[in-house]
């Protein structure tokens, strides 16, 4: 259901995402979580529906049956045929409205499990995985600035003042706006 955006959520955690695509990728991710999140609501809300109608179907198809059985305890053959007819049209509605219901219930739980998945990776892409931070213990075979822990500091140093430097001219951007906005 949404191939695309599990397509980039996997780039991004992988790091193959430029750093200057990856904000507007994780506002792209988060507008797409939001709108599968209402998806899931509006998909519980047609199970509802659904469950609804089908009460009212069985109950009608109840109805016409007691109907039909009286018709047949005082042998009116006209009411019994009748009955009969509307007993196949609501026995009919009935298994398509199952139908539908047991639909919904498969498309409902695939849909949670994916917007879970979703969730899970939105939150590890905005903690840096992919954007080569680090984010744990590194194999020193595999990094050879582990072994240097003067050069690892001042990297980080580094990173730090990069992170600071992009926030502060994102806050300066939200400012421009907002005093644009307000006419000042």
């Amino acid at each position: 259901m949404f191939d695309d955006i599990r397509h980039a959520f996997q780039e991004l955690l992988n790091g193959n995402v430029a750093p200057e695509q990856r904000r507007a990728l994780l506002h792209e991710m988060r507008e797409t979580l939001i709108r599968a999140k209402m998806a899931k609501d509006d998909l519980r809300e047609s199970v509802r529906v659904t469950e609804a109608r089908l009460e009212k179907e069985r109950a009608e198809l109840a109805v016409v049956q007691r109907r039909k059985t009286l018709a047949e305890g005082i042998k009116d053959a006209e009411t019994v045929t009748i009955a009969a007819r509307f007993e196949s049209q609501h026995v009919e509605r009935l298994a398509v409205l199952e139908k539908k219901l047991d639909a919904a219930l498969g498309e409902l739980a695939l849909l949670e499990r994916e917007v879970e998945e979703m969730t899970t990776q939105f939150k590890a892409a905005q903690a840096g995985v992919g954007s080569g931070l680090r984010a744990g213990a590194v194999d020193e075979q595999l990094d050879p600035l582990a072994r240097d822990p003067g050069l690892d500091r001042e990297l980080r140093g580094l990173d730090r003042e990069q992170r600071k430097a992009a926030n502060d001219a994102e806050a300066d951007l939200r400012l421009a706006e907002l005093k644009r906005r307000m006419g000042l």
